[in-house]
This record gives structure tokens, C-alpha cells and sequence, in this order.
């Protein structure tokens, strides 16, 4: 009994110094933990191991779903990825690069066509003047200017030049905020350049197709969501849409004219943006991996060697927005709100031109 006492005394003597030693030793390994936090700094660092940043990706309105669906996830995975999240902000191009200039916060901005992006340099410095320096010139994915037509394609549509002849209802975007819409124009000019038109000539066709359209939504999305829900004959836009369309069920059909433009989507991080997270999201993207993904989605790859014939035929005539002096001289000779060829038609024609 006494040598039970005498070791439940010792228990209770010893018993209460342990336990707050343990709580000393625990509060001084948290104390410890902060400092080396404030040393090495306990802010977002972007790096990849153990770090973590936040990438808010600004873009234009069709890819959206392979971000948050296939390159947002397929980038997490990688170890360059882990502990990186997204914040996505997708609508029509110009709207959204709009919004970047007046202070949307942006770390990866994706647009539709170059114009978009040289609008973030210029105004406030927002991306780096070499942004087009890197791999594939700065561009994310092409794709090609197609015609969707009602299943079974009873106007008989079989290239841009016959929307000039052809009795049809046409839906192409706005071109005053959306770049898809520009890229549809410029594929109807250059068709009838191709074909042996003057500028004069070509711009007439240009009128004849803004003429027979029929509705002007505000972006590409807009604009497929309008003809599957049963308005226009003929939808201009993005082989990728029509691809998506179909794939979804809609009952539609599209043609890859033998003469069209060769779509190309610049992409570029901020000059604020998290790094090393940014670079490597784009590296990513360019990435076979990356590129796979965009494929899947009816996206044509960069990377030539990625890019299935079967798939993605290519055209005839595949003339590119570089022929006609690239997007700076065409935004400023066809869609500058005031002077521009384009906003002059339709301002005849009663559509809005302020973007």
C-alpha cells in the first residue's frame, strides 16, 4: 500500500510540470512556426511546393468550359499546378478587355482576336509590350470561320460566296463587341478578295451579308444560342461552337468553306499576375497535354503536328488576318467606331457601333 501511495504521489508531483511543459512546448513550436512564416515571407508565393496562388482568368465567351472543365483541373494535377486555384470572368472579347482596363483584376487574359490584347498594353501598361514573343507567337489555339445551317442544309449553303445569292435569314455577332463577330467579316471580305474582288467589291459583300442578318447578339455564345433556339438560316462563327453544338445534340450541321480565315486566340499573363503560377498555366496550355485538351474540344492545336486532318480539314483558301496588315490596321480601318468601313455600314443599317 505505502509503495501505491508513494507512486500515485509521484504521479500527481510530476503529472502536473509535464503537462505544462507539454502547453510551453507547444506554444513555443507555434511561435516558431510564425517566425519562419515572417522570414520567409507568408504571402502568396505561387511556387509549387507547398505554396499556392490565385489565378483570375479573364476570356472570351466560348472557350469558358474548357477552362473550368479540362485546363483549370488538368493544371491542378500537375506538380507545377498543386495548390493553384481559379477565378474565371468569360463574355464577349472587347467587353471583357473593356472591363480588364477599368480594373477587373486578371492574371491570364484570353481574347479573341490580337486587338483585345494590344488594348491592355497601350492603355495602362497592363500586359508586357512582347506578350507575342513566346511559343506560337503568343496564340492559345486556332480554330476556322465555318457556316452552320439547319440539319440536312435545305438553302443548299456550300461557301461564303453563295450567302451573297442565297435567299437566307443570317446571325453573326456584334463586330463592336465581339471579336468572333470580326473574324466572320473579315472571312466574308477575304473570300472575295481570294475570288478576284476589289476592296470597294469585297466590302459591298460585306453589306449584302449585314443586310440579310437578322440578329446581332453580343457574343459568339449569344449569337449559337440564337440560331439553335430556331432563329436565321445560316449562323457565321467558330468551327469549335458548331462542333460543341453538335456534339450537344443540336440539330445543326456545319460546313468548312473551301475559302475562309484561319482563326487565332492571343493569350498572355499580366504583368501583376502570381508567378510562377501564370507562366506555368501557360506553359501548360502550350503543352501537347494542353493542346490535346483544346483538340478534344474542337479546337484546332497550334502545334501542327497535333493537328488530326481527319478532324479538322484544311481549306482550300485558308488566308490569315496578317494578309490584311493584322488586326491593328483592319480594327482601325473596319471597326473603329467612327471612321471604320464596317461601323459606317452599320450605322446605316441601324446597329449599334459603341461597343
Amino acid at each position: 500500500m505505502r509503495n501505491a501511495r508513494n507512486t500515485r504521489r509521484r504521479s500527481v508531483k510530476v503529472g502536473l510540470p509535464a503537462a505544462l511543459l507539454v502547453l510551453l512546448l507547444a506554444v513555443f513550436a507555434i511561435g516558431c512556426g510564425g517566425s519562419d512564416d515572417d522570414a520567409t515571407g507568408s504571402e502568396d508565393t505561387g511556387g509549387s511546393s507547398g505554396g499556392s496562388a490565385k489565378l483570375d482568368v479573364v476570356g472570351y465567351s466560348t472557350p469558358e468550359y474548357v477552362y473550368s472543365e479540362f485546363l483549370e483541373p488538368g493544371f491542378e494535377g500537375t506538380s507545377e499546378g498543386a495548390g493553384v486555384s481559379f477565378s474565371n470572368s468569360f463574355g464577349a472579347s472587347g467587353d471583357q478587355s473593356r472591363a480588364v482596363v477599368a480594373g477587373q483584376p486578371a492574371s491570364v487574359v484570353h481574347f479573341a482576336q490580337a486587338g483585345d490584347m494590344e488594348r491592355l498594353v497601350e492603355e495602362g501598361a497592363l500586359v508586357a509590350k512582347d506578350w507575342a514573343s513566346g511559343p506560337y507567337k503568343g496564340i492559345a489555339q486556332n480554330s476556322v470561320v465555318v457556316i452552320s445551317v439547319r440539319k440536312g442544309n435545305p438553302e443548299g449553303i456550300k461557301s461564303l460566296q453563295d450567302l451573297q445569292t442565297a435567299d437566307v435569314d443570317i446571325v453573326t455577332p456584334n463586330p463592336f463587341s465581339s471579336g468572333a463577330a470580326r473574324w466572320n467579316i473579315m472571312a466574308v471580305y477575304g473570300t472575295a478578295i481570294e475570288e478576284g474582288a476589289s476592296p470597294e467589291e469585297a466590302l459591298a459583300q460585306v453589306k449584302t451579308v449585314l443586310e440579310k442578318t437578322v440578329a446581332q447578339p453580343g457574343s459568339a455564345r449569344d449569337a449559337l444560342a440564337t440560331f439553335t433556339q430556331g432563329e436565321g438560316d445560316v449562323l457565321l462563327g467558330y468551327e469549335n461552337e458548331a462542333i460543341k453544338a453538335i456534339d450537344e445534340g443540336e440539330d445543326i450541321e456545319y460546313i468548312v468553306p473551301p475559302s475562309t480565315i484561319q482563326i487565332e486566340t492571343p493569350i498572355a499573363k499580366t504583368v501583376s499576375a502570381p508567378e510562377p503560377a501564370a507562366q506555368a498555366f501557360l506553359d501548360f496550355i502550350w503543352s501537347d497535354a494542353g493542346q490535346e485538351i483544346w483538340a478534344e474540344n474542337g479546337y484546332r492545336p497550334v502545334d501542327p503536328k497535333l493537328v488530326d486532318e481527319k478532324q479538322f480539314p484544311t481549306p482550300a483558301t485558308l488566308f490569315t488576318i496578317a494578309d490584311f496588315g493584322g488586326w491593328s490596321k483592319v480594327n482601325d480601318d473596319f471597326f473603329d467606331d467612327e471612321t471604320g468601313s464596317v461601323a459606317k455600314i452599320e450605322t446605316e443599317l441601324g446597329v449599334s457601333t459603341s461597343g
